[in-house]
């Protein structure tokens, strides 16, 4: 199948589930509500201890929001393939198997609706970061959201791997649960895993997210020729392509 046939296919399928969402304001809502606290309610008391080794003076917020920023894509794409859970109960994923429809977009649609979700949430995250205190380049910014969209795509894909795998959300949950915690711990998103001891310093890095979380720092903090970007850069690359090649082998699998 060409790619202008996946292209536009993927547009549709992208189009149809975009209006589902915009029919349920309210998810958009809560899905950005738990970073939001965690804004709110946790990032004022690290203007207490700008002095601790991780955080440098009146850096605390450039530290601070990236590790958020991570964390809403983790999270709010990590629980799409509930959705997806729902659709095979339904018979929805059943009913577009038998129209002509790539099956590759059939993956690329709902993934980038998830993303265009996360996205807004995460400019909202933005906004309110900068009235609370953060200042940080444009360009870093602007790179920390590559990193933040990227990651999106990356988790999305494979929660919708793990739904299709499951097919249950009682199964589905426990899981979902049992990978994203320990990643999220160990990736330094609430406080820089430099402030750790040397073993959990070390267990962190053989996560991903260390390294996309270091990177989105240090972009914000403007130092955009660090090792630390670059990493980050490298280890998002490598997840987009990895995961997207996995969830569109699955589901064109699932589809044959």
């Amino acid at each position: 199948m060409s790619f202008g046939r996946t292209a536009a296919d993927t547009r549709l399928i992208f189009l149809r589930y975009l209006r589902q969402t915009l029919r349920s304001k309210v998810a958009v809502v809560f899905g950005a509500l738990q970073p939001l606290l965690y804004l709110l309610l946790f990032g004022p008391l690290l203007s207490r201890i700008a002095d601790v080794r991780g955080f440098g003076s009146g850096n605390a917020w450039q530290v601070f929001v990236p590790g958020v920023l991570v964390q809403l894509a983790l999270f709010g794409a990590g629980f799409v393939g509930f959705g997806l859970i729902a659709d095979l109960r339904s018979g929805v994923v059943e009913r577009l198997r038998v129209t002509p429809v790539s099956r590759t977009a059939l993956l690329l649609g709902r993934v980038l609706r998830d993303t265009a979700v996360i996205s807004v949430q995460a400019l909202v995250l933005l906004v309110t970061g900068v009235a609370m205190g953060l200042r940080a380049p444009a360009a870093g910014i602007a790179v920390g959201l590559a990193f933040v969209v990227a990651l999106a795509v990356s988790i999305a894909s494979l929660s919708y791997v793990l739904a299709m795998r499951t097919r249950s959300e009682d199964a589905f949950a426990p899981l979902l649960s049992t990978v994203t915690l320990p990643l999220m711990l160990l990736s330094g998103i609430l406080l820089p895993m430099s402030m750790a001891p040397g073993w959990l310093d070390a267990a962190s890095r053989c996560t991903p997210f260390r390294y996309v979380v270091d990177g989105a720092r240090s972009a914000f903090s403007g130092d955009y020729a660090s090792a630390a970007v670059a990493e980050g850069a490298l280890v998002t690359a490598v997840l987009l392509v990895v995961s997207v090649v996995l969830g569109a082998r699955r589901f064109r699998g699932e589809n044959a």
